[in-house]
């Protein structure tokens, strides 16, 4: 398991819809990965009904910030249809089996994956992805901006190139 895997899995956390579950743990999130602190602090102070408000504002509204690695690769298209069968084989490489009640690139699925099992390989494949989301949360003011943030810093140093 990476030194890293407990911030992976706090912002797998922060970055699924803002329920009961993320409001109880912030306290232990805000220990336990000081580097989501900017959004933990944000989240403790923000009323549940605004943060929820927000995060539909920010990720279900428009594509333009899909949480939806191969989205960002490949669109909505044919093509992505074998991407996800690629994560979900990763999933399976490892012991794990998908659930499907996201599809298997949601970036928390993918964050928690990367928690449990050490493989950065999907992260750092769609690294640019990663990027791209980053740059459009920082552009566009949101707290969530910082969770890519510490996300990006702690990923191993990107490929050359990135298998589509």
């Amino acid at each position: 398991m990476p030194s890293d895997a407990v911030l992976y899995q706090a912002a797998a956390l922060c970055l699924t819809y803002p329920d009961d579950d993320l409001f109880a743990r912030l306290p232990l999130l805000r220990e336990a990965a000081p580097q989501l602190r900017a959004f933990t602090d944000h989240a403790a102070v923000t009323e549940p009904r605004e943060l929820a408000a927000h995060y539909v504002q920010v990720f279900d509204l428009k594509n333009r910030h899909s949480l939806y690695l191969s989205w960002w690769h490949e669109g909505d298209t044919r093509r992505r249809g074998m991407s996800l069968v690629r994560f979900k084989e990763q999933y399976r490489a490892h012991g794990l089996e998908f659930t499907d009640e996201e599809l298997p690139d949601f970036l928390p699925a993918v964050l928690e994956f990367t928690a449990r099992t050490g493989d950065t390989g999907l992260l750092t494949e769609y690294r640019d992805a990663l990027e791209q989301l980053r740059t459009r949360l920082t552009a566009f003011g949101t707290p969530y901006a910082a969770v890519l943030d510490a996300v990006c810093a702690a990923l191993p140093p990107s490929r050359t190139e990135v298998r589509r």
